[in-house]
Parts: structure tokens; C-alpha cells; sequence
């Protein structure tokens, strides 16, 4: 009997002994970086995908592998898959929602940090000059400020937990309200508007999706408390570029520590955006704006990087390989669907 083919969009070396370990009884094909990093991958006969947040899992990629019945993500976020193609297609999408709790809040605080005392800046003032001044580096305690919390999901209740240590006032903000839960862990949830205008230090914990994109735009931008500083490790779509960087130009926001940026895709290759034969002028500005913010002496930028730990980097493959058994055994787990 033939073995089930599993074509593989992967990033390292380790990854595929790992993998092929993990599950023997399957046929492995293995590609380096996302499918669009490689238009010559085509098959026939794979029944299962396996692909990064790079690979963007469209009609058009879908065309390429006709024989698909399961996508596994190795990703908590599926905004890079067309789920309402997959669904057409009768294809079944399995996502890791557990794979990062603890690494994405730490990277997040990690990038707060960074901000509140001013230790990149320090870093690169000794690099550049040698000057070992801390004239200009003053920061701010965290004790005793407002972090306001958008999404109260596992990454969101590990960030609360570790602002509890650093003795933060903690208001949060989700669609689901889990009023046992905020009574449990001594916070308050409040209204969007109320996060935004209340809060020291706003972080960005929730899924992308149509009801979530720009969920800080041009529209409630200035109801920011001012001098506020804004996180985001989740997705960049839940920011618009224009807003932030508007409300750096006006004294709004203070700062920002970013993981993940609009557009971000082009950043790796910008000449596949400006070789486009029909580059969207929204895509173009974006670009434009990112640079400004790369550029910015109080944003820092990091390459979405969040997840990336040995450790998180294992749960992931491992999460993967449970739900590409659970598919097989005909009771798949993890199953995301396209937003109602």
C-alpha cells in the first residue's frame, strides 16, 4: 500500500529528520522557505500540505498540489490561508493554538522592556561612539502603570500574569468577556475605547481576522492616552500603518515595540511588489510608512520573530504531527474555519 505523501514548505535543516521521525509511515517531500519561494513545487498525488505563516495558501497555490485534503499550519494564526478556497475545495485547515503562550507574552515584555528603560538605545550609543553616558536615557518604572491588554486568550493571561509580577494596574479588552476569569486574576475588563484611553502601555493579543483588521486605526487613534506606548507581537494587520505613524508625527504615541508589520512580506523581498504588474498603491504606501517606522528612534522593530525558541519551535512540529494523525484517524483536531 502506498504510503500518504506529505509535501513540506520548511525553514531548517532539523526540521526534517524531526518530522520524518515523527511520523515514518508517511511520505515526505520537503521544500526550503514558503511555496511561493518555490513555483516549481507541484505534485499530483500529495494529500496533505504542511506550511509556515510565509507560504500564502491560495487558489493559485492550491492549483499546484490538486490532490489536497489537509492543511497543517504550523502557526497559531491562519490569515495566510484562503479558508474560504479550502472550504470550497472540501479541504480540512488545522492550526497550533497552544504551541507559544509563554514565549510570544515573554518576547512582548521583552520589546516593553526594551522601551520603558531605553537599553537599545544604550546598547547603540556604546556600539556607535563608545560613550558610556546615560545622559538622555532616562525610562519609566512599570510599576504602577496602566497596561491595557487587548485579547485575553493564553498569550494574553501569560502577559497579565507576568505585568502582576512587575505590580501593573492591568485593564483588558475581548469580545468574549470571562468575567470569573478577571475576577480570578484581579482585572477589569472595559470598553475598546476605555483600553485606549486609559492605558500606559496597550498589547496586542488577538487573532487577525476581517472583524479584527485595523482595530487601531485613522478613526480612534487620538482617543490613545497621550505619551502611551503600543506593543504588537500578534499580527500587523490589527494596526493601521497610517495611524501609528501618524500618531508618532503628533506626540501621541510615545512609542512602539513591533513584531509583526503590514506588508511585512515585502520587507523580504520588495522587488516581488515593485515587479508586480499591477502594484497596489496601498501596498506601496505601506512599504513606505514601514521604513518610516524602521527608521524611527522610538519604535523598535523586530523580523516576527515572537515564536522563535527552541523549545516553542519543538511544541509547534509536535502539535503538527498530532494533528496530521488525528486527520488520518478520521477525528482531526484544531480545525479552523473561515470568520462568520
Amino acid at each position: 500500500m502506498a504510503k500518504i505523501k506529505i509535501v513540506s514548505f520548511y525553514n531548517e535543516p532539523w526540521e526534517q529528520e524531526y518530522l520524518k521521525a515523527k511520523l515514518p509511515e508517511y511520505e515526505w517531500v520537503f521544500y526550503t522557505g514558503s511555496m511561493q519561494d518555490n513555483p516549481q513545487a507541484r505534485d499530483a498525488e500529495a494529500e496533505i500540505l504542511s506550511v509556515f505563516v510565509k507560504s500564502h495558501v491560495d487558489r493559485e497555490a492550491l492549483d499546484r498540489f490538486p490532490n489536497i485534503k489537509f492543511i497543517a499550519t504550523r502557526s497559531t494564526g491562519f490569515d495566510h490561508i484562503d479558508l474560504a478556497e479550502t472550504t470550497k475545495r472540501g479541504i480540512v485547515v488545522s492550526n497550533v493554538p497552544f504551541y507559544g503562550e509563554n514565549t510570544v507574552a515573554e518576547f512582548a515584555f521583552a520589546l516593553l522592556l526594551m522601551l520603558s528603560r531605553m537599553t537599545y538605545e544604550g546598547h547603540d550609543r556604546i556600539i556607535k561612539t563608545g560613550s558610556f553616558s546615560p545622559q538622555g536615557l532616562r525610562g519609566f518604572d512599570l510599576k504602577g502603570k496602566t497596561l491595557g491588554v487587548v485579547g485575553t486568550g493564553h498569550i494574553g493571561r501569560h502577559i497579565i500574569r507576568m505585568a502582576k509580577g512587575f505590580e501593573m494596574n492591568i485593564i483588558a479588552f475581548d469580545v468574549m468577556r470571562d468575567e470569573a476569569y478577571a475576577k480570578e486574576a484581579g482585572i477589569s475588563y472595559v470598553s475598546f475605547d476605555e483600553l485606549l484611553a486609559q492605558s500606559d502601555i496597550i498589547t496586542l493579543h488577538a487573532p487577525y481576522n476581517p472583524h479584527t483588521h485595523h482595530l487601531i486605526n485613522r478613526g480612534n487613534v487620538e482617543k490613545i492616552k497621550k505619551g502611551a506606548y503600543l506593543i504588537n507581537t500578534a499580527r500587523g494587520g490589527l494596526m493601521e500603518t497610517d495611524a501609528l505613524v501618524y500618531a508618532l508625527e503628533q506626540g501621541i504615541v510615545a512609542g512602539a515595540g513591533l513584531d509583526v508589520l503590514e506588508e511585512e512580506g515585502y520587507l523580504l523581498d520588495e522587488t516581488a511588489l515593485l515587479n508586480d504588474p499591477h502594484p497596489k498603491v496601498e501596498s506601496l504606501k505601506t512599504m513606505l510608512e514601514n521604513h518610516y517606522l524602521i527608521d524611527h528612534p522610538r519604535v523598535i522593530i523586530t523580523p516576527h520573530m515572537a515564536f522563535n525558541t527552541e523549545e516553542a519551535l519543538k511544541r509547534i512540529l509536535d502539535a503538527t504531527t498530532e494533528n496530521i494523525q488525528t486527520f488520518k484517524a478520521g477525528t482531526p483536531t484544531n480545525v479552523v474555519k473561515p470568520a462568520a
